[in-house]
């Protein structure tokens, strides 16, 4: 599979309210986002699960706000991805292992598998990921215990240890982001820096990222 350059992560901790959230998805959409991950972190299973088929629905309506809905990915919960009729799931390193969520969604859906550090690049390259994230590539403030920043070292270590499609993530903002592509990502991460005017700031992603 290949991967968009920009990957958006809609994190419900950046919204005061859903429909808030659901109202930045579809800006992000209007400024080109392909691929978004729907990221909700102390959410019980029903509400993540009210607020992925929220989201489903909002880009299911003949009026869908792009030419073409993106790629809708459920972060950590495989049953949800398929309750939600979500394209795919990610998965980090606490969560189910790749090959359990493989298992759950069947081989047509999209399955990511988040990093650390070489050791996990490798042994996330030997399952049936789609494509691999690594990070934190900068400091981020999105996670309450981050991993160690890796750097653009560390993304070049990635690239080079896996053919897979690579995702950097973590602190990736519009003034850094083409390096993080130089150093060998197939595409970019961001959540932090889409809050604010989405569609203004996925556009402006886009055009950097070329």
């Amino acid at each position: 599979m290949s991967l968009p350059r920009l990957y958006a992560i809609v994190d419900a901790s950046c919204f005061s309210t859903g429909e808030a959230l659901l109202a930045a998805a579809e800006e992000l959409a209007r400024g080109g986002v392909s691929l978004l991950q729907l990221r909700n972190k102390t959410g019980d299973a029903a509400a993540i699960l009210q607020q992925a088929r929220a989201l489903r629905a909002r880009f299911s309506r003949a009026e869908a706000p792009a030419p073409h809905a993106p790629v809708l990915i459920m972060n950590d919960r495989a049953d949800l991805c398929l309750a939600a009729e979500f394209d795919g799931v990610h998965v980090g390193q606490d969560d189910l292992s790749p090959e359990s969520a493989r298992r759950i969604i069947g081989p047509e859906r999209r399955l990511g598998v988040s990093t650390h550090n070489p050791e996990q690049v490798a042994e996330a390259d030997q399952t049936s990921a789609d494509y691999i994230a690594i990070g934190p590539v900068f400091a981020t403030a999105s996670k309450a215990n981050p991993d160690p920043v890796i750097g653009l070292a560390g993304v070049r270590k990635a690239r080079s240890l896996t053919k897979k499609p690579l995702v950097a993530i973590g602190g990736i903002t519009r003034q850094n982001c083409r390096s993080v592509i130089e150093a060998g990502a197939d595409s970019v991460a961001v959540i932090s820096d889409l809050v604010r005017e989405p569609r203004k700031s996925a556009e402006e992603f886009l055009q950097i990222l070329g």
